[in-house]
């Protein structure tokens, strides 16, 4: 009987290793979907930092580029639903990369698992100044008086800045021409330059030009006015009720992921958020920390798939 028993007590122990192993007991991957240097890398590396101190485990941003994002989104997609690989990422290969790509090789609603939202940063309509306008209906105005005349500017087809220039296309009737580039950088360079007219940026990225007078802000695309630049109105006080464009940057594991790994990484990054040295560092970037559950990212990427599917098609927007 108690050779029985003891077999007994090693057959359970040995199926049942997951149990006994706590979570993380290994180095953790954050893929970072765009290159290195910008808004998305910048967040990945201190929230990383913060769950390596706290977990004691290693925690390696990686950055694998390419696709709009989607070349790092699928490599989550498909990995182990262990919680060791995850991706932290701005809002287009979860959202409007679902209505731009014919042959998407994942499915953003579906084959994640959704951990939190991490931070958001409006997106700012700036001009150049030389261009003579200082408001959102000034833009407009003049946009309507040269017909084909003016060109905005974006960070590239598909992604955040242009479907906000396309929005305000269809929301005021202007004839204006989109001109995208590789990156925020050489978009900027531009539109400092006079290469081009105005563009939708993230206020981490435009904020130093802004400043120094290089660009000038004509609204912001929160519901609120940023702290960064409390003296420029949000484009809803500008005359467009339902107009918000908003950069955010969430993580996400792949679907399948136990609830008790997603929940402690949701409240893992919480937690990095909330630490002083990193909210402020964010807030000086002109972010807004969130650190949502699992259930309020879920729901805003199903609210973002819908909102910005019928502005790709009304815009003829397409990438193969």
């Amino acid at each position: 009987m108690r050779r029985a028993a003891l077999l007994a007590l090693v057959l359970a122990l040995v199926g049942q290793p997951a149990a006994a192993e706590s979570y993380p007991s290994r180095s953790i991957r954050l893929i970072v979907p765009y290159a290195a240097g910008g808004t998305n890398d910048i967040l990945a590396r201190l929230v990383g930092a913060r769950l390596q101190l706290a977990w004691g485990q290693p925690v390696v941003v990686e950055n694998r580029t390419g696709a709009g994002g989607n070349v790092g989104a699928e490599q989550v997609a498909k990995a182990a639903p262990d919680g060791y690989t995850l991706l932290v990422t701005a809002s287009p290969p979860l959202s409007i990369n679902a209505s731009l790509y014919r042959d998407l090789p994942f499915k953003p609603a579906t084959d994640f698992a959704p951990v939190s939202l991490l931070i958001e940063v409006p997106n700012l309509l700036e001009a150049n100044p030389r261009l003579g306008v200082g408001t959102v209906a000034e833009l407009v105005a003049y946009a309507k008086a040269h017909p084909a005349k003016l060109n905005f500017a974006s960070q590239g087809s598909g992604t955040t800045s242009h479907l906000a220039g396309e929005l305000l296309k269809l929301k005021t009737g202007i004839d204006v021409a989109h001109v995208p580039y590789r990156g925020t950088a050489p978009a900027l360079n531009d539109l400092v330059a006079g290469n081009v007219d105005y563009m939708f940026d993230n206020l981490v990225s435009s904020l130093p030009l802004v400043r120094a007078g290089s660009l000038r802000a004509l609204a912001v695309g929160s519901r609120t006015r940023s702290p960064a630049l409390p003296e420029v109105p949000t484009l809803i006080e500008s005359g467009f009720a339902d107009f918000e464009s908003t950069a955010w940057f969430a993580m996400v594991a792949p679907a399948g992921t136990p609830p008790a790994i997603v929940d402690q990484l949701s409240q893992g990054a919480a937690a990095a958020l909330r630490e002083p040295e990193v909210a402020a560092r964010l807030a000086d970037l002109g972010a807004t920390t969130v650190g949502s559950d699992p259930a309020g990212l879920g729901a805003l990427i199903k609210a973002e798939i819908a909102r910005w599917a019928p502005v790709v098609e009304a815009a003829h927007i397409t990438i193969d």
